[in-house]
């Protein structure tokens, strides 16, 4: 599996690929203006293409997403070609994020727009990464248009799901892979009882009927959900930068390395 980073901070950026560990980025437009609005005061002076271009190059040889701000049809596929076509020459790495479904109150009669883009983008040869995914078919209509990666965004589903029954979590909490019950029901939207399931399902669809878009675990809260996605089968995981940490992350281990360091004897240390 791949890890990408949901970030546009460019110290994480630089700091992750210098680890080897990073295989790309996800990035939107918010994500960018905050980090951009965090060098502030400092030496150091960026505008929003200055700091893309910089993460595009730092990122050479791996995907880049860069999200769409327009809702229409027309408009996102205007404006995908547009950022396409200014950034991609800096290290040609850049994927279109496309929404699912560009529709909400105030903006209805839009459900298919999203799909309508992410079919004109792959026609003209661009990569697209459709985002805020959360039921398998929409993940489905979008491979079938030209998807190169499907977000199904799993910490947003979890939250949804424990919202539902009002219980009180912190965003980086655990929600099992297999849901809860309340009630004797299990807490489920449509037939989905986690954001994992949600992954589990949209993979266990792809590979039934050979799509070769891959499946890109978004909203990854913590390491677990990072393992989980693993075990069911997903092309990519995206997380923050503290996710990454946490991989590393065990009591034992660190145990282990104070006892080691204290049993080092001296000889050893000057053997080099």
């Amino acid at each position: 599996m791949k890890f990408f980073l949901d970030s546009a901070i460019l110290g994480e950026i630089e700091y992750l690929y210098n680890a080897g560990i990073c295989d790309g980025i996800t990035m939107n437009p918010s994500l960018v203006k905050k980090a951009v609005e965090g060098l502030k005061g400092s030496a150091e002076k960026a505008t929003l293409e200055s700091y893309i271009t910089k993460a595009l190059k730092i990122a050479k040889g791996t995907p880049v997403s860069l999200e769409v701000t327009e809702l229409g049809a027309r408009e996102m596929i205007a404006q995908g070609k547009a950022l396409y076509k200014k950034f991609n020459p800096v290290a040609g790495n850049v994927y279109i994020k496309i929404p699912a479904d560009p529709s909400f109150d105030g903006n209805d009669g839009k459900d298919l727009d999203g799909i309508f883009a992410i079919s004109e983008l792959h026609k003209a040869g661009i990569p697209v990464n459709c985002t805020l995914i959360f039921t398998p078919e929409q993940a489905l209509a979008a491979a079938k248009a030209g998807a190169n990666f499907v977000s199904p965004f799993a910490g947003r589903i979890d939250d949804m799901l424990r919202k539902g029954i009002g219980a009180n979590f912190g965003k980086e909490d655990y929600y099992p892979a297999s849901g809860l019950v309340r009630d004797d029901q299990l807490v489920e939207d449509n037939g989905i009882v986690s954001g994992i399931d949600l992954v589990g399902q949209t993979v266990k669809i792809f590979r039934q009927y050979g799509i070769k878009s891959e499946v890109l675990a978004a909203s990854l809260r913590n390491a677990r959900q990072v393992r989980e996605a693993a075990l069911v089968g997903a092309d990519i995981a995206t997380m923050p930068f503290n996710v990454f940490r946490e991989l590393l992350i065990h009591k034992l281990t660190r145990e282990g390395m104070e006892k080691f360091t204290k049993d080092t004897p001296e000889e050893f240390r000057k053997l080099v």
